[in-house]
């Protein structure tokens, strides 16, 4: 579900947008202004929400981005298997297992807590709380 839509020249640094379905994070932004009947560009280097990969695209300042929605949760781990944990929601106490993302791998322990985002329906852990 979409939280809402902004326009390219409004992305700032730190700022969530959807590009082509992907959550990205935008590091930084440049706007250059053209000539008296040519429009902004924006020059958006953004990082992948779950994996981290890099992208550097050029948009017109008039684009719209849809704005993904970030769930915040905190759970405890009950076992570590590789690259997947399982863990209990501190609030409605489910079990869930999902993926650890890289940065936060070598916290993740068993009995530990983390906070975990659920990103448009996908769900990581992302630091030791």
């Amino acid at each position: 579900m979409v939280l809402k839509i902004i326009d390219a020249v409004e992305a700032r640094a730190g700022a969530n947008i959807l590009l082509e379905g992907i959550p990205y994070t935008v590091k930084k932004m440049d706007v250059s202004k053209t000539g008296k009947h040519g429009h902004a560009k924006c020059r958006i280097e953004a990082a992948h929400m779950i994996n981290g990969n890099k992208k550097v695209f050029v948009v017109p300042g008039h684009d719209r981005f849809e704005v993904p929605m970030v769930n915040k949760s905190k759970a405890q781990v009950l076992s570590v298997n590789g690259d997947k944990a399982s863990l209990m929601d501190l609030e409605s106490f489910e079990t869930i297992e999902m993926d650890i993302s890289e940065e936060a791998k070598p916290e993740v322990v068993e009995g530990c807590n983390v906070e975990y985002w659920d990103i448009e329906g996908i769900k990581i852990i992302k630091r030791k709380v």
